[in-house]
């Protein structure tokens, strides 16, 4: 029962949102506020009690195997505590913009929150399938209804290619439920089916999930709805796709890939993490020419997912934790970064980079506070992202070092696009565009400190967080070893 909540705070949340009108926003803080305090209890009972495994299972439809199974462990909960962390900030960030039906957006917002929440904690593979697709359709509308110039066709575009590798998962979860000896979707049953394959078949399955999730990632050659879904999205849509949606697919590695095809990992997976290595490579140079900041946000989420992707398929111990605690650096990271873009924005009504300049001497705090951001996104030691790529690189270094190699590029490659977007737009004269820029409101000022708080303090102290999935990651490797 403790799991339930975790689902019922942001859909009630959605449904008060919708019929609050004007009073929406503060419906939809409060309830991702409460979520947040919820998730820090479990957080307090995961740690206090000694227990590792939360669970909740009910019969749903027992007739085709599928039951509403729900499990948290130390990997979903860091998974959990990361969309409970970005929810209420997103909502913040959108305080005081201007969007029509506001209150449709925000429970649109919080039914996404529910949604992705159920696709961390479920323990069927129908279920989670569901709560995959269940996703997609907030989101869908959020960039149709408040998107940019194209919306219909670029949201057309990202819906077709998710939901086309969403089928090809489901009918690689149908071929497990098939091999399965009781004929169910339970978590456990799905692995035993997908140990027992020869290597062949494990490949083939490994195939049809790993293409869903290198859609919704995305990585390389999948990834062509990504930049344009992200340019035309509200920004708290791009926030939702960057900061926990793509990680409901980085996710599924870990849990529905890794474990359930071992073999055709161990066979085939150096192609998988080539296919996310070359990913990496192509999206940081596209990064380093991008012209305009938000497209180049939108090509550094591909490379750092690429990174993540890579390490956790090598499937050992540090690969994995690192991916885990990148995945909540990034995360934050996207949010900051979306936010600098939203405040430069809605002053200067453009993003070319060219065409700003000077903005740290009109608005310092925006200036350090952003630098802080760039650092964090760079890996500089003692910011969140540190320790994650540091783990990351070293576990493709213990998987293959040629390939650990080429995925360490993308620290100096990050460094090159992420400094050139600062120096373009906070240094040298300040350009006819920012001449009547006005420096930031406090509301904007308190969650830029926020997210630079947690990014030096995740940086400075990352033992807790890593604590959170040690022994739960220990866990799967044993028995993937078995």
């Amino acid at each position: 029962m403790l799991l339930l909540p975790i689902l019922l705070i942001p859909l009630i949340t959605a449904i008060l949102a919708y019929f609050s009108g004007k009073n929406a926003k503060y419906m939809a803080l409060g309830g991702s506020l409460l979520n947040l305090a919820y998730v820090l209890f479990m957080l307090y009972t995961y740690n206090t009690t000694g227990q590792e495994t939360f669970t909740f299972s009910m019969p749903w439809l027992p007739h085709l195997g599928v039951s509403f199974s729900l499990m948290m462990d130390g990997i979903s909960l860091m998974l959990t505590i990361l969309s409970s962390i970005v929810m209420p900030m997103v909502i913040y960030a959108s305080w005081n913009r201007d969007y029509e039906d506001r209150h449709v957006l925000y429970a649109l917002m919080m039914l996404m929150d529910a949604a992705m929440a159920g696709s961390f904690i479920a323990a069927d593979g129908f279920l989670f399938y569901l709560f995959w697709e269940i996703a997609l359709i907030p989101i869908y509308f959020i960039c149709l209804k408040w998107g940019g110039e194209g919306r219909q066709r670029i949201t057309l575009k990202f819906f077709l290619y998710t939901m086309m590798g969403s089928f090809f998962m489901l009918f690689a979860f149908i071929y497990l439920y098939q091999h399965t000896p009781d004929k169910t979707f339970a978590l456990q049953s799905l692995y035993e089916a997908g140990r027992s394959l020869p290597v062949m078949e494990q490949g083939l399955v490994m195939a049809g999930i790993f293409l869903a999730f290198a859609i919704k990632m995305p990585i390389f050659p999948f990834h062509t709805w990504q930049p344009e879904t992200y340019y035309i999205a509200p920004t708290p849509g791009a926030m939702l796709l960057s900061g926990i949606m793509l990680k409901m697919a980085t996710y599924g590695i870990i849990r529905w890939l890794i474990p359930v095809v071992p073999l055709g990992l161990k066979e085939y997976g150096i192609w998988l993490i080539g296919l996310s290595v070359v990913s990496i490579l192509y999206a940081s140079f596209i990064s380093i020419v991008q012209k305009d900041y938000k497209r180049l946000i939108a090509f550094a989420s591909i490379a750092h997912v690429g990174l993540i992707s890579a390490g956790l398929l090598s499937a050992n111990m540090r690969g994995i934790q690192g991916g885990l605690v990148e995945m909540l650096s990034h995360g934050i990271n996207s949010v900051g970064l979306f936010f600098v873009y939203d405040i430069i924005v809605s002053r200067t009504g453009t993003a070319e980079m060219d065409k700003l300049g000077g903005i740290r001497s009109i608005d310092p705090r925006l200036g350090f506070m952003f630098l802080i951001i760039v650092l964090g996104v760079v890996a500089l030691p003692f910011t969140n992202g540190f320790v994650g790529e540091f783990l990351l690189i070293l576990g493709l270094f213990e998987y293959n070092q040629v390939l650990g190699a080429f995925a360490a590029l993308s620290i100096i490659l990050g460094v090159v696009y992420m400094f050139r977007s600062f120096q373009k737009m906070m240094l040298g004269e300040v350009k006819d565009e920012a001449l009547n820029y006005k420096k930031q409101t406090n509301q904007e000022t308190m969650l830029l400190l926020l997210v630079c708080v947690l990014i030096i303090g995740f940086g400075v102290y990352p033992k807790p967080i890593l604590a959170i999935s040690e022994k739960s990651v220990m866990e799967l490797l044993e028995g993937i070893a078995q």
